[in-house]
Protein backbone atom coordinates (compact mmCIF):
# COMPACT_ATOMS: atom_id res chain seq x y z
CA UNK A 1 0.00 0.00 0.00
CA UNK A 2 1.52 3.59 -0.92
CA UNK A 3 1.06 5.91 1.72
CA UNK A 4 0.78 10.30 0.08
CA UNK A 5 0.17 12.91 2.36
CA UNK A 6 -1.16 16.69 2.22
CA UNK A 7 1.33 18.75 2.25
CA UNK A 8 1.42 22.06 4.44
CA UNK A 9 -0.06 24.56 1.44
CA UNK A 10 -3.27 25.97 3.86
CA UNK A 11 -3.24 28.24 6.31
CA UNK A 12 -0.89 29.97 8.67
CA UNK A 13 1.90 27.18 8.43
CA UNK A 14 1.84 27.55 4.62
CA UNK A 15 5.54 28.84 4.15
CA UNK A 16 8.66 28.37 2.31
CA UNK A 17 10.36 26.54 5.32
CA UNK A 18 7.67 24.65 6.38
CA UNK A 19 7.35 23.40 3.18
CA UNK A 20 10.97 22.59 2.97
CA UNK A 21 11.31 20.78 6.06
CA UNK A 22 7.82 18.83 6.02
CA UNK A 23 8.74 17.40 2.34
CA UNK A 24 12.40 16.47 2.66
CA UNK A 25 11.03 14.39 6.16
CA UNK A 26 8.33 12.88 4.14
CA UNK A 27 10.46 11.86 1.44
CA UNK A 28 12.88 10.07 3.53
CA UNK A 29 10.42 8.45 5.24
CA UNK A 30 9.11 6.57 2.37
CA UNK A 31 6.18 8.84 1.26
CA UNK A 32 4.65 7.88 -2.06
CA UNK A 33 3.21 11.68 -2.72
CA UNK A 34 2.33 14.86 -1.76
CA UNK A 35 -0.61 16.42 -2.69
CA UNK A 36 -2.44 19.82 -2.69
CA UNK A 37 -6.16 21.22 -2.31
CA UNK A 38 -7.65 23.32 -5.11
CA UNK A 39 -9.60 26.93 -3.89
CA UNK A 40 -8.83 30.26 -5.16
CA UNK A 41 -11.04 32.80 -3.52
CA UNK A 42 -14.50 32.55 -2.25
CA UNK A 43 -17.19 35.41 -1.36
CA UNK A 44 -18.39 34.82 2.16
CA UNK A 45 -21.38 33.68 1.25
CA UNK A 46 -21.78 30.20 0.68
CA UNK A 47 -24.98 28.39 0.06
CA UNK A 48 -23.19 25.23 -2.25
CA UNK A 49 -23.07 22.65 0.03
CA UNK A 50 -19.76 20.76 0.60
CA UNK A 51 -20.20 16.38 -0.92
CA UNK A 52 -18.31 15.80 1.96
CA UNK A 53 -19.47 16.73 5.49
CA UNK A 54 -23.12 15.66 6.83
CA UNK A 55 -24.78 18.90 6.63
CA UNK A 56 -22.81 20.32 3.89
CA UNK A 57 -20.68 22.87 5.68
CA UNK A 58 -17.02 23.29 4.83
CA UNK A 59 -14.63 22.41 6.94
CA UNK A 60 -12.11 25.72 6.49
CA UNK A 61 -12.68 28.63 6.81
CA UNK A 62 -12.74 31.11 3.79
CA UNK A 63 -10.01 33.21 5.08
CA UNK A 64 -7.46 31.22 5.39
CA UNK A 65 -4.18 31.12 3.14
CA UNK A 66 -4.41 28.83 0.61
CA UNK A 67 -1.26 28.85 -1.91
CA UNK A 68 -1.89 28.21 -5.87
CA UNK A 69 -2.08 23.96 -6.17
CA UNK A 70 0.21 23.65 -9.49
CA UNK A 71 2.47 26.29 -8.14
CA UNK A 72 3.19 24.78 -4.74
CA UNK A 73 4.19 21.08 -6.42
CA UNK A 74 6.47 23.49 -8.87
CA UNK A 75 8.12 24.67 -5.49
CA UNK A 76 8.16 20.98 -4.34
CA UNK A 77 9.60 19.45 -7.14
CA UNK A 78 13.06 21.72 -6.71
CA UNK A 79 13.41 20.27 -2.98
CA UNK A 80 12.36 16.67 -4.03
CA UNK A 81 13.83 13.49 -5.78
CA UNK A 82 11.07 10.92 -5.39
CA UNK A 83 7.86 12.00 -3.97
CA UNK A 84 4.98 11.75 -6.85
CA UNK A 85 3.18 14.87 -6.89
CA UNK A 86 -0.63 15.44 -7.41
CA UNK A 87 -3.47 17.53 -6.65
CA UNK A 88 -6.51 16.22 -4.34
CA UNK A 89 -8.53 17.78 -6.64
CA UNK A 90 -7.78 20.06 -9.21
CA UNK A 91 -11.09 21.53 -10.51
CA UNK A 92 -11.23 21.79 -14.05
CA UNK A 93 -13.60 24.08 -14.44
CA UNK A 94 -11.67 26.50 -12.84
CA UNK A 95 -8.71 26.95 -15.81
CA UNK A 96 -8.95 27.13 -19.70
CA UNK A 97 -7.51 23.58 -20.22
CA UNK A 98 -4.14 24.72 -22.33
CA UNK A 99 -3.12 27.29 -19.68
CA UNK A 100 -3.87 23.71 -17.28
CA UNK A 101 -2.14 21.59 -19.62
CA UNK A 102 0.59 23.70 -19.96
CA UNK A 103 1.25 24.03 -15.96
CA UNK A 104 0.91 20.19 -15.87
CA UNK A 105 3.52 19.41 -18.62
CA UNK A 106 5.74 21.66 -16.83
CA UNK A 107 5.42 20.14 -13.20
CA UNK A 108 6.14 17.15 -15.38
CA UNK A 109 9.01 18.29 -16.71
CA UNK A 110 10.65 20.05 -13.47
CA UNK A 111 9.58 16.97 -11.78
CA UNK A 112 11.22 14.72 -14.33
CA UNK A 113 8.29 12.80 -14.70
CA UNK A 114 6.53 12.40 -10.88
CA UNK A 115 3.09 14.91 -11.85
CA UNK A 116 -0.21 13.33 -11.49
CA UNK A 117 -3.44 14.70 -12.46
CA UNK A 118 -6.30 14.37 -9.64
CA UNK A 119 -9.03 15.92 -11.91
CA UNK A 120 -12.94 16.77 -10.13
CA UNK A 121 -15.49 18.71 -11.40
CA UNK A 122 -15.91 21.13 -8.38
CA UNK A 123 -19.12 22.14 -5.78
CA UNK A 124 -18.44 25.48 -5.22
CA UNK A 125 -20.74 27.77 -7.58
CA UNK A 126 -19.97 30.69 -6.36
CA UNK A 127 -16.37 30.32 -6.59
CA UNK A 128 -16.76 29.67 -10.20
CA UNK A 129 -18.66 32.97 -10.10
CA UNK A 130 -16.00 34.60 -9.05
CA UNK A 131 -13.27 33.03 -11.21
CA UNK A 132 -15.83 34.31 -13.74
CA UNK A 133 -16.07 30.33 -15.24
CA UNK A 134 -18.82 28.55 -16.23
CA UNK A 135 -20.35 25.94 -13.68
CA UNK A 136 -23.10 24.41 -16.01
CA UNK A 137 -22.44 21.20 -17.66
CA UNK A 138 -19.33 21.23 -15.89
CA UNK A 139 -19.08 17.54 -16.14
CA UNK A 140 -19.31 17.55 -19.74
CA UNK A 141 -16.50 20.46 -19.85
CA UNK A 142 -14.30 18.26 -17.43
CA UNK A 143 -14.40 15.12 -19.94
CA UNK A 144 -13.62 17.49 -22.80
CA UNK A 145 -10.37 18.85 -20.77
CA UNK A 146 -9.44 15.11 -20.40
CA UNK A 147 -9.81 14.57 -24.35
CA UNK A 148 -7.88 17.88 -24.62
CA UNK A 149 -5.08 16.71 -21.89
CA UNK A 150 -4.72 13.91 -24.13
CA UNK A 151 -3.98 15.20 -27.38
CA UNK A 152 -1.93 17.79 -26.25
CA UNK A 153 0.62 15.19 -24.54
CA UNK A 154 0.57 12.61 -27.42
CA UNK A 155 0.21 14.16 -30.42
CA UNK A 156 3.07 16.30 -32.50
CA UNK A 157 0.04 18.88 -33.84
CA UNK A 158 -2.93 18.32 -31.69
CA UNK A 159 -6.46 20.09 -32.73
CA UNK A 160 -10.13 20.05 -30.78
CA UNK A 161 -13.61 20.64 -31.85
CA UNK A 162 -15.57 20.04 -28.82
CA UNK A 163 -18.86 21.18 -28.02
CA UNK A 164 -17.50 23.52 -25.19
CA UNK A 165 -13.58 23.61 -26.19
CA UNK A 166 -12.19 24.31 -30.07
CA UNK A 167 -8.88 24.85 -31.15
CA UNK A 168 -6.94 24.49 -34.59
CA UNK A 169 -3.97 22.75 -35.33
CA UNK A 170 -1.25 23.72 -32.80
CA UNK A 171 2.09 22.85 -31.73
CA UNK A 172 2.52 22.34 -27.80
CA UNK A 173 6.25 21.85 -26.23
CA UNK A 174 7.24 20.38 -24.46
CA UNK A 175 5.33 16.98 -24.12
CA UNK A 176 5.00 15.47 -20.46
CA UNK A 177 8.40 13.24 -20.03
CA UNK A 178 5.71 10.52 -18.79
CA UNK A 179 4.24 10.50 -21.97
CA UNK A 180 0.97 10.40 -20.55
CA UNK A 181 0.24 12.26 -16.88
CA UNK A 182 -1.43 9.68 -14.81
CA UNK A 183 -5.32 11.24 -14.41
CA UNK A 184 -6.87 10.51 -10.51
CA UNK A 185 -10.68 10.99 -10.69
CA UNK A 186 -12.04 12.72 -8.11
CA UNK A 187 -16.24 12.78 -6.97
CA UNK A 188 -18.63 10.38 -5.47
CA UNK A 189 -21.81 10.26 -8.23
CA UNK A 190 -22.18 7.62 -11.40
CA UNK A 191 -20.75 10.32 -13.52
CA UNK A 192 -17.41 10.47 -11.91
CA UNK A 193 -17.60 6.60 -11.94
CA UNK A 194 -18.04 6.76 -15.63
CA UNK A 195 -15.36 9.37 -15.77
CA UNK A 196 -12.81 7.22 -14.10
CA UNK A 197 -14.01 4.03 -15.99
CA UNK A 198 -13.02 6.12 -19.67
CA UNK A 199 -9.83 8.39 -18.77
CA UNK A 200 -8.99 6.91 -15.11
CA UNK A 201 -5.67 5.36 -13.76
CA UNK A 202 -7.14 5.62 -10.48
CA UNK A 203 -10.53 6.45 -8.69
CA UNK A 204 -9.24 8.58 -5.65
CA UNK A 205 -12.23 9.27 -3.08
CA UNK A 206 -12.06 11.04 -0.45
CA UNK A 207 -13.75 10.99 3.33
CA UNK A 208 -16.05 8.32 2.83
CA UNK A 209 -17.00 4.89 4.74
CA UNK A 210 -15.05 1.54 4.04
CA UNK A 211 -18.47 0.23 2.94
CA UNK A 212 -19.66 3.34 0.81
CA UNK A 213 -15.69 3.35 -1.26
CA UNK A 214 -16.35 -0.97 -1.66
CA UNK A 215 -19.51 0.02 -3.38
CA UNK A 216 -18.15 2.34 -5.75
CA UNK A 217 -15.21 0.75 -6.22
CA UNK A 218 -17.19 -2.60 -7.41
CA UNK A 219 -19.31 -0.14 -9.49
CA UNK A 220 -15.94 0.78 -11.19
CA UNK A 221 -14.95 -2.20 -12.03
CA UNK A 222 -17.85 -2.70 -13.87
CA UNK A 223 -17.44 0.18 -16.01
CA UNK A 224 -14.53 -0.76 -16.73
CA UNK A 225 -14.69 -4.01 -17.90
CA UNK A 226 -17.86 -2.28 -20.39
CA UNK A 227 -15.53 0.65 -21.70
CA UNK A 228 -13.25 -2.74 -22.66
CA UNK A 229 -10.28 -1.92 -20.32
CA UNK A 230 -8.47 -4.45 -18.22
CA UNK A 231 -9.67 -3.84 -14.52
CA UNK A 232 -6.00 -4.47 -13.55
CA UNK A 233 -5.34 -0.64 -15.16
CA UNK A 234 -6.92 1.57 -12.62
CA UNK A 235 -6.57 1.22 -9.02
CA UNK A 236 -8.10 2.60 -5.78
CA UNK A 237 -7.37 5.67 -3.59
CA UNK A 238 -8.69 6.92 -0.97
CA UNK A 239 -8.41 10.43 1.10
CA UNK A 240 -8.89 9.93 4.82
CA UNK A 241 -7.51 12.01 7.87
CA UNK A 242 -4.80 10.84 10.21
CA UNK A 243 -6.15 12.09 13.42
CA UNK A 244 -3.86 10.92 16.38
CA UNK A 245 -6.58 12.51 18.50
CA UNK A 246 -9.35 10.97 17.65
CA UNK A 247 -11.30 14.60 17.08
CA UNK A 248 -12.71 13.56 13.14
CA UNK A 249 -15.40 11.24 12.46
CA UNK A 250 -13.62 7.15 13.10
CA UNK A 251 -15.52 6.40 9.69
CA UNK A 252 -13.46 8.39 7.16
CA UNK A 253 -10.44 8.50 9.78
CA UNK A 254 -7.21 7.05 11.01
CA UNK A 255 -6.89 7.55 14.58
CA UNK A 256 -6.36 5.69 17.77
CA UNK A 257 -3.47 3.72 18.68
CA UNK A 258 -1.28 1.73 16.41
CA UNK A 259 -2.86 -1.21 16.58
CA UNK A 260 -6.25 0.55 15.86
CA UNK A 261 -4.55 2.26 13.02
CA UNK A 262 -3.01 -1.00 11.66
CA UNK A 263 -6.50 -2.37 11.75
CA UNK A 264 -8.20 0.44 10.02
CA UNK A 265 -5.33 0.67 7.12
CA UNK A 266 -5.75 -3.39 7.02
CA UNK A 267 -9.10 -3.19 6.40
CA UNK A 268 -8.68 -0.44 3.23
CA UNK A 269 -5.97 -3.07 1.78
CA UNK A 270 -8.65 -6.14 2.29
CA UNK A 271 -11.11 -3.90 -0.34
CA UNK A 272 -8.20 -3.50 -2.71
CA UNK A 273 -7.06 0.20 -2.05
CA UNK A 274 -3.78 0.55 -3.74
CA UNK A 275 -3.04 3.78 -2.08
CA UNK A 276 -3.95 6.04 1.19
CA UNK A 277 -3.70 9.63 1.25
CA UNK A 278 -3.46 11.23 4.78
CA UNK A 279 -4.56 14.31 5.36
CA UNK A 280 -3.35 14.98 9.34
CA UNK A 281 -5.42 16.83 11.79
CA UNK A 282 -2.53 16.86 14.68
CA UNK A 283 -2.50 19.64 16.63
CA UNK A 284 0.94 22.17 16.33
CA UNK A 285 1.07 23.34 12.78
CA UNK A 286 3.15 21.81 10.25
CA UNK A 287 5.69 20.55 13.37
CA UNK A 288 3.09 18.34 14.66
CA UNK A 289 1.94 17.21 11.48
CA UNK A 290 4.89 16.25 10.94
CA UNK A 291 4.94 14.70 14.12
CA UNK A 292 2.64 12.76 13.16
CA UNK A 293 3.77 11.49 10.10
CA UNK A 294 6.85 10.40 11.78
CA UNK A 295 4.91 8.03 14.05
CA UNK A 296 2.57 6.74 11.16
CA UNK A 297 5.35 5.95 8.42
CA UNK A 298 7.70 3.91 11.42
CA UNK A 299 5.26 2.77 13.72
CA UNK A 300 2.35 1.57 11.64
CA UNK A 301 2.58 1.57 7.55
CA UNK A 302 5.76 -1.38 7.85
CA UNK A 303 3.20 -3.15 9.69
CA UNK A 304 0.53 -3.25 6.85
CA UNK A 305 0.74 -5.90 4.43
Amino acid sequence: MDIGVHLPQLGRGASRSALVEFCVEAERLGVHSGWVSDHIAWPNDIQSKYPYTEDGSFPAPNDMAWLDPIGTLLFVAAVTETMKLGQTVLIMGYRPPIQTAKLMATLDVLSEGRAILGAGVGWMKEEFEVLGMPFDHRGARADEQLEIFEKLFTESTPSYDGIYYQFPEIKFEPKPPQGRIPVWIGGASEAAFRRTARFGDCFHAAFEPLATVEAEWARIQELVVEAGRPVEDVTLSIRLYLDPAGNMKPSVSVAGSTEQMIETLAAWSAIGTHHVLVDITAPGGPSGRLEALQHFMTDVVPHVG
